[in-house]
């Protein structure tokens, strides 16, 4: 692959793009500039409207862009949606495994079943993808793996445990099969954005609603609370769009050798850098005085008031 050709080593047919949670998001962003590039892309995803709308928007935009219904949890429907894209376009060229949801609770509160629900879409939802592309990839001793981690992979906050967990665990995996595939002419890389303002984070407002519903009845009601007012102060505050994030992804898979990590947002570079830089125990004490964790626990006013700020920030990211 380089800069200035999209087409595959089979006969110079277009690059065929599988782009996991691709009707939404980081996804269907990626998928409509990889389209509009020149690349035969297929967006998979569960949400039968969200396929149907953005079908409509390709059609519109006379874009070779099709989906595709695929659950990432499910080894029958990863299958299934493989052998498609193979029968309409032959053998993928590029995966991207961008399907992924984030769960918000303190770890000692986070249900084992919540934090399972977390981690197979986030983790093996790609670790079930990927083998199903890579014997292909083999073959032709071409491909690229993009796999979309977070800055939550390298840098943990109070929260963000479960999140944290299943990044770091993508980042871990893909470091791994990076050399192992590299042998085959085949390129592991993973992205990792920043806050980006995306229907992520209200997905996660629901996914963590039962932590949230009543937090002053937990001893971390202050960590909801300054967690959240992070969140919504960071992805305010975010100039990075969906689309910036597609172009990083356009980069790392035209690039004939690519970087094994490219962080997307401004932030995401500092934080990554702050980590990088300091021991553990001071990142923790910037990270606890940044959120008002650093204060004894009767500083930071009553269950009840913190209750009320908790039900007001929730309600304004409806």
């Amino acid at each position: 692959m380089s800069d200035s050709t999209m087409t595959n080593s089979t006969g110079g047919k277009p690059e065929t793009v599988l782009i996991t949670g691709g009707t939404d998001g980081l996804g269907r962003a990626a998928a409509i500039l990889f389209a509009s590039e020149g690349y035969r892309v297929f967006a998979a995803g569960r949400n039968a409207e969200k396929r149907a709308a953005l079908e409509q928007f390709a059609e519109e935009k006379s874009l070779t862009l099709e989906t595709l219904d695929l659950d990432v949890t499910s080894d029958e429907s990863a299958s299934r949606a493989v052998a498609e894209v193979e029968r309409r376009a032959g053998p993928v060229d590029v995966l991207v495994n961008n399907a992924g949801i984030a769960i918000a609770a303190v770890m000692e509160e986070v249900s084992v079943d919540d934090l399972r629900k977390q981690f197979e879409t986030n983790v093996f939802g790609g670790v079930r993808m990927t083998p199903r592309v890579l014997p292909a990839m083999r073959e032709r001793r071409s491909g690229r793996i993009i796999n979309m981690s977070s800055v939550a992979g390298r840098v943990s906050n109070p929260l963000f445990g479960p999140y944290s967990g299943s990044k770091h665990a993508l980042e871990a995996i893909s470091d791994a099969q990076r050399m192992e595939v590299a042998p085959f002419g085949i390129r592991v890389v993973l992205i990792e954005p920043g806050f980006i303002a995306t229907t992520i984070n209200r997905a996660a407002a629901e996914l963590s609603s039962r932590y949230m519903k009543n937090p002053a009845t937990s001893p971390y009601a202050r960590a909801y609370l300054s967690v959240l007012k992070m969140v919504q102060k960071r992805v305010a505050s975010s100039k990075t769009t969906p689309e910036d994030c597609a172009r990083v992804i356009l980069r790392a898979v035209r690039a004939p050798n690519p970087r094994a990590r490219y962080s997307v947002t401004r932030e995401a570079q500092i934080t990554i850098a702050l980590r990088w830089l300091l021991s553990d125990r001071r990142m923790d004490k910037m990270t606890m005085r940044a959120l008002g964790l650093d204060r004894d626990a009767d500083e930071a006013g009553s269950a009840q008031s913190v209750q009320a700020e908790i039900e007001q920030l929730v309600r304004a990211r409806r």
